[in-house]
């Protein structure tokens, strides 16, 4: 019987030490990283220079800073390659998103990830290429980026990114207790507006001169008066034939102000007057 307790003594012994030493391994064992690439349409994928297959990929792999390069495979027209860093994480997993264009400048995606914070804790960071593009969280704007949010519960939200001059660009995600999620987002440029054509400038017209021909008068010359009014006080007298600039016409009698000397202005009945634009020089 002792024997046979010792046995049972000394197998327990055995598993608890391997169950220890498993336990260890799994706790020292350093975490993988995991990586995933959806695009549209489907593309070739390149880490480090290698081809590793096409999309959508999935991998896990060693947390290290790689290159992925990513070329569309298209037989409409061509449609311009992504490459990028990544820094992939322990624990973390790094999902890509591209859609293509013919031109970076009109390609659009996003980079997410999922970065361990404190267990209470919960944030949500994004970056927007351009920079300062309009942040929206489920239909409320909350900023320009970059910006993080604290506030943020967990769950499922839609992020919307937008600029003006480009395409908006919602994602859907869901954040986590005990995680920070960073997305990195590139807007598509939108070429689809119109044009603002170029201003012509407007040529305007020189303002035209007039001037003040003195028609001819029972006696030969006309009276130039203070005032618009034949009551007024004379101030000059002009011969028919003259001629002199035209300063403004009073709108209740119709006479003519002219300037009859240098610096002196005075008003002419319009009986014995016509008004004739200044020939230009």
């Amino acid at each position: 019987m002792k024997k046979f307790e010792k046995v049972v003594f000394i197998l327990i012994g055995i598993l608890f030490v391997v169950g220890l030493v498993l336990f260890l391994v799994g706790k020292l064992k350093p975490k993988k990283a995991g990586i995933l690439i959806e695009t549209t349409p489907v593309a070739s994928v390149y880490i480090d220079g290698v081809q590793v297959g096409r999309t959508p990929y999935e991998a896990i792999k060693d947390p290290s800073e790689i290159t992925v390069k990513l070329i569309p495979e298209s037989l409409d027209k061509p449609l311009a390659p992504y490459e990028t860093k990544v820094s992939l994480g322990a624990g973390i997993e790094t999902v890509i998103t591209r859609e293509f264009g013919e031109s970076d400048e009109t390609s659009s995606g996003q980079v997410t990830s999922f970065e361990k914070v404190g267990a209470g804790d919960i944030s949500l960071a994004v970056v927007s290429v351009p920079d300062s593009a309009r942040v929206s969280i489920d239909g409320q704007i909350k900023g320009f980026a970059p910006t993080k949010f604290t506030d943020i519960t967990a769950g499922e939200h839609q992020i919307a990114v937008s600029a003006d001059g480009y395409r908006e660009r919602t994602l859907s995600v869901k954040t986590l207790m005990g995680y920070k999620l960073t997305a990195v987002v590139k807007l598509a440029r939108n070429l689809d507006l119109p044009k603002e054509e170029p201003k012509k400038e407007e040529v305007k017209e020189p303002e035209k001169k007039y001037q003040i021909e003195i028609l001819a008068t029972p006696n030969g010359f006309l009276r130039v008066r203070s005032e618009p009014s034949i009551s007024a006080d004379e101030l000059e007298k002009v011969k028919s034939g003259e001629k002199f600039k035209f300063v403004e016409e009073d709108s209740k009698t119709g006479w003519f102000k002219i300037e009859y000397k240098e610096g002196q202005e005075g008003w002419v009945s319009n009986d014995y007057t016509k008004k004739i634009e200044e020939p230009s020089n």
